[in-house]
């Protein structure tokens, strides 16, 4: 039996002999690589933390000791290790193992996990309510690819670092998040790993501290660690962790076990604020990996021999595809307008403009509301940004859209990939609120294209709008059509709708990606002689309310469809607004119920939640059938 499939828990790894862990590394890499092959997942990561996931848990006490995980896809070795590792090949995949942190999955994720930066400050929240319960438990938090250059992070290390609170700060720091990591913090760490005689003298000095405060006390031991921080002092570039008030350990090699072990030990058995600076290399033992980092970040099935996408991509392109050439062509004519990202330009698509025109692209980290503030900036001084970032993630920004944007009707343009359903990747990364969101904040122009054309169209109309911001959102998924030369498509009317289907019964009003199953379920529809308008709502707000007064006067049942959460969403509003000019027709909004949503494929959530063409025209049937509709 192998090494790994003898361990349930901590206390299985626990009772294996030290030469033994390298062995179990290894093993871990190889289930890690032929897992993610089959199910895809984010597997350069967690590669990265395979030795120090194993130290952890030989050298702390989980789930007792508090191990709070940063940025979630690092723990994939930490699910294995804790009794996830027979399941694991249901990673992402419906009812199987989350590709993220969740506390329902395991007494051992101690806190739920998908966006970047939240560690720390759990981690804090965790040892006061450890002191105020007066319990004796270490807590520690994991905080890496790419979290420290989210602000949060700052906030919860500032908080701590004056707390004198027994708390422990460990930093994966692999010079990575998606994209390589950008800023102060990142030239910090690298220089505080690249100055020779830093390391030469504290290794030197670490030694000593080792050998004799087991011998001689805790005399020898302050005494060293006060020779150390003079070092530190001396020769370190800034030493940044000790001004926010932690004591500082390494930067130790992340890969090495033995020197893992031993400082994790150590630094466990004091008290107060203390950080141990980890380098580890992402996609560790993977060749694929880590030769192209940011590719093997996250992705779909692989071969693990080739490396090669194991469905060969066909048919059109990505709806982040058709956004970044777009994009990119764009920027010949739109001299004025720049691009900028938080950490996501393969993400995003903002990597084929960043190769095209690298003077006008920024990518400032995982810091989302400082991209869009900073975009501020940009706007009152004549530049057009684009603020490329997942829906999911922009939710991050909000106060900064309304404060900094909106209030002073800044021409920003947000364009959110990830919009709706985002399949695997489950609870913590769905794109259902923006509609929601953005609807609520004054002057904010919402938009959703139904195809490629359209996009390019919206982007287009959004340069030219000069009064406030303005959004468009779409798909992780495959465009519907190929779109046409960029230069060919125009720009979309401000404000307008297009009314694609003619019929007197009833009015589907279909936002971006629920206009094809609109136009299904209208063509099942007119076979049970139920005559459906289908209207592609592109602009939501606002909304065309010529279009919606002539379809008022043509029926008096109105369908939205969104691809987004019903609470709040477009049917809402325009059904709020509907009943006051047109109180003899009735609005019935279809999309997202109110609840979280589990990890499945997109097209399973989809169905899932009745936004498909068969079953928005069995949902029309059934209105009719109960006698909803008013009669005219």
């Amino acid at each position: 039996m192998s090494l790994l499939a003898r361990i349930r828990g901590p206390a299985d790894l626990k009772r294996l002999r030290r030469d033994q862990l390298p062995a179990l590394a290894q093993e871990i890499r190889e289930r890690l690589i032929q897992s993610c092959s089959v199910t895809g997942g984010h597997i350069g990561a967690s590669l990265g933390v395979v030795e120090l996931s194993i130290a952890i848990l030989a050298e702390f006490d989980s789930p007792t000791d508090k191990i709070v995980w940063d940025v979630g896809h690092q723990a994939y070795a930490w699910k294995l290790l804790t009794g996830r590792n027979e399941p694991f090949e249901t990673l992402r995949q419906t009812g199987g193992v989350s590709g993220f942190l969740k506390r329902t999955e395991s007494d051992h994720d101690q806190f739920g996990a998908g966006h970047a930066g939240t560690a720390m400050s759990a981690a804090l929240g965790m040892a006061t309510a450890r002191d105020l319960l007066g319990l004796d438990y270490k807590v520690a938090a994991v905080v890496g690819d790419g979290a420290l250059t989210c602000g949060l992070s700052y906030e919860g290390m500032n908080n701590a670092g004056h707390s004198h609170r027994d708390v422990i700060l460990i930093v994966n720091d692999n010079g990575m998040s998606i994209s390589p990591n950008v800023g102060a913090i990142s030239k910090t760490l690298g220089g505080i790993v690249a100055n020779p005689m830093t390391q030469r003298v504290r290794e030197a000095v670490k030694q000593v501290t080792f050998k004799l405060g087991g011998v001689f006390g805790d005399g020898v031991v302050e005494f060293a660690r006060n020779v150390e921080e003079s070092v530190k002092n001396l020769f370190s570039q800034g030493m940044f962790f000790e001004e926010l008030g932690f004591r500082y350990f390494g930067p130790i090699d992340g890969h090495d076990l033995n020197k893992l072990c031993e400082t994790l030990r150590f630094v466990r058995g004091l008290t107060g604020p203390r950080v141990i600076h980890v380098l580890t290399e992402k996609g560790k033992g993977f060749a694929f990996a880590e030769s192209n980092r940011e590719k093997w970040h996250g992705l779909a099935a692989y071969n693990p021999e080739t490396g090669e996408a194991r469905k060969l991509a066909s048919g059109p392109p990505t709806w982040t595809q058709v956004f970044g050439d777009a994009l990119t062509h764009l920027a010949k004519d739109h001299r004025d307008f720049v691009v900028v990202t938080a950490a996501m330009p393969s993400g995003t698509g903002t990597n084929i403009f960043q190769k095209a025109w690298p003077e006008r692209f920024f990518d400032v980290g995982i810091a989302e509301g400082h991209a869009v503030t900073f975009a501020g900036g940009l706007a009152t001084q004549g530049v057009r940004p684009v603020c490329a970032i997942y829906s999911t993630f922009l939710q991050r920004a909000y106060d900064n859209i309304i404060h900094d944007i909106a209030v002073q009707h800044l021409p920003v343009m947000f364009c959110m990939d990830r919009a709706g359903l985002v399949g695997e990747d489950g609870q913590t990364h769905m794109g259902l609120y923006d509609i929601a969101y953005l609807l609520a904040v004054p002057g904010m122009v919402v938009t959703a294209p139904k195809d490629g054309d359209e996009l390019i169209g919206l982007l287009k109309t959004g340069l030219e709008h000069n009064s406030g911001p303005f959004s468009t959102r779409y798909p992780r998924d495959k465009a519907p059509a190929v779109p046409s030369p960029v230069e060919a498509v125009p720009a979309v009317p401000f404000g307008s709708w297009e009314r694609l289907r003619e019929g007197k019964d009833v009015a589907l009003l279909a936002v971006g990606t629920m206009v094809e199953p609109a136009l299904a379920a209208a063509k099942l529809l007119a076979q049970e002689s139920v005559e459906a308008t289908v209207v592609n709502c592109r602009f939501l707000k606002p909304y065309d309310r010529e279009m919606l007064a002539a379809i008022a006067a043509e029926t008096k049942l109105l369908v939205t469809i969104e691809e987004g959460t019903v609470v709040n969403g477009f049917g809402a509003f325009l059904g709020r607004d509907a009943s006051d000019r047109h109180p003899d027709v009735r609005v019935v909004s279809l999309g997202v119920a109110d609840q979280l949503v589990e990890q499945a494929p997109r097209a399973d959530q989809l169905d899932y939640f009745g936004l498909t063409g068969p079953k928005i025209a069995a949902r029309v049937l059934a209105l009719r059938h109960e006698g909803s509709v008013p009669t005219r």
